[in-house]
């Protein structure tokens, strides 16, 4: 019989997850997206002179944090928001869409002067266009980010990433990356050995709550390069054909935070909680647009549940190469220094631009708020396709086929 990939009773998912890191070798190719970008050399901490962000920069504190528990949270703000969005876009000096699929630009925009009516209709916006940017938000401080955090739910805590050195922001993600920060010796050591698909990921959704609204702050920007790429997963489960988006919509697979602990450890900084491995639905439903997403991450799905083997890896592969290479919909965007980018961490998998050449300081701050478990599709029985529903407000008729094969007219 062949060899079927199952999911692990959750009493024992973490009980073999921190199994599996004493077993593994630290030289496994699998594990090397997550500890080559690790900081082996923590000599980039000490304070810079001059540089106005030191107590923004990452420390690994070595605490030991409690297993989050599963929880259902507050309505999703986005429901309480008028649909036109009358009052955010009125306080826009432009609404600026950046391709007709993903991203959207608010011009003019402070986000600390936004009232609650006005970040509703922002979580609204973000559930539809997957992610909104804003430029020049200078005044916006970190107390507030998290302040608006706070808005749309519960606080994420990263296990493995840096917090912020000033040592009260523990709810605070810090990306940072500077090659030359405070090295006596510069070596350079070949070309990147990652899979740049592999980098696409939506966060930690190994966890049984992952989040939801994120938003990403640059406090220090190269003036070129640096940028980040998102991916809208609503048009990734419309460019499936009909039956594959019913096949996928009966299977879960299984997230693994397990290879992500293993790199932090290789790095040399502290696991602040126990890696586990959650089972999700493979299409999820979002619970304010009702439209199916797919739900799949090269970076953190290891496989899928109750299929053989052969067809797990197959999915997985297949998978993997629809995410990181449809250019048509995707967005691209360059931040520069106090830019803010606000997506749904639900519908979007998103990946960093590691370029050849690495000179120059990146910095910013992220801060995500938890939502609900993913929501499968049966649990939803009026869910819906946005790409169908866009053609329907426009007066289409729906008329699925069967696959594409027919279209240009193919025979056996």
């Amino acid at each position: 019989m062949a060899p079927i990939a199952t999911a692990e009773p959750a009493q024992d998912v973490a009980a073999s997850a921190a199994a599996k890191l004493s077993q593994l070798g630290l030289d496994d190719p699998k594990y090397r997206q997550y500890s080559q970008f690790e900081h082996h050399d923590k000599s980039y901490l000490k304070s810079d002179d001059g540089y106005k962000y030191n107590d923004f920069k990452p420390t690994f504190p070595s605490k030991d944090w409690a297993a989050l528990e599963p929880h259902t949270p507050a309505r999703d703000r986005g429901l309480f928001a008028d649909k036109e969005k009358k009052a955010l876009f009125g306080a826009a000096k432009e609404v600026r869409n950046i391709t007709k699929t993903i991203g959207t630009e608010l011009v003019g925009v402070k986000l600390n002067s936004l009232n609650d009516q006005q970040r509703d209709e922002l979580a609204l916006l973000i559930a539809e266009r997957g992610v909104v940017f804003f430029r020049d938000q200078e005044d916006w401080t970190i107390e507030q980010q998290l302040e608006f955090g706070r808005y749309y739910g519960k606080l994420h805590k990263h296990a493995t990433t840096g917090v912020p050195a000033r040592g009260d922001l523990d709810e605070v993600h810090v990306v940072y990356s500077h090659p030359d920060d405070n090295k006596s010796e510069k070596v350079y050591s070949g070309p990147l050995s990652h899979s740049t698909e592999r980098l696409w990921h939506s966060d930690v959704t190994y966890e049984l709550n992952p989040p939801s609204y994120t938003s990403f702050k640059l406090y220090s920007s190269p003036e070129a390069g640096g940028d980040t790429l998102w991916s809208n997963q609503y048009a990734a489960y419309d460019r499936l054909s009909y039956p594959m988006r019913q096949y996928l919509e009966q299977l879960s697979a299984v997230h693994s935070a397990v290879e992500q602990a293993e790199g932090a450890k290789k790095g040399g900084n502290y696991v602040r909680r126990e890696p586990i491995q959650t089972t999700h639905p493979l299409v999820r439903v979002h619970p304010v647009t009702g439209w199916k997403s797919l739900f799949f991450n090269a970076g953190f799905v290891r496989y899928i549940v109750g299929v053989p083997q052969a067809e797990s890896e197959w999915l997985v592969a297949f998978l993997t190469r629809h995410v990181a290479t449809a250019s048509d919909f995707m967005v691209r965007f360059k931040y520069n220094e106090n830019d803010v980018a606000f997506w749904d961490n639900r519908v979007c998998d998103h990946s960093a631009v590691f370029e050849d050449i690495n000179v120059s300081r990146r910095h910013a701050l992220r801060v995500a708020a938890t939502g609900e478990q993913p929501i499968s599709v049966s649990q939803f029985p009026h869910a819906k396709s946005r790409e169908e529903e866009i053609y329907r407000a426009r007066g289409y008729k729906i008329q699925p086929s069967l696959s594409a094969v027919q279209a240009v007219g193919y025979k056996d």
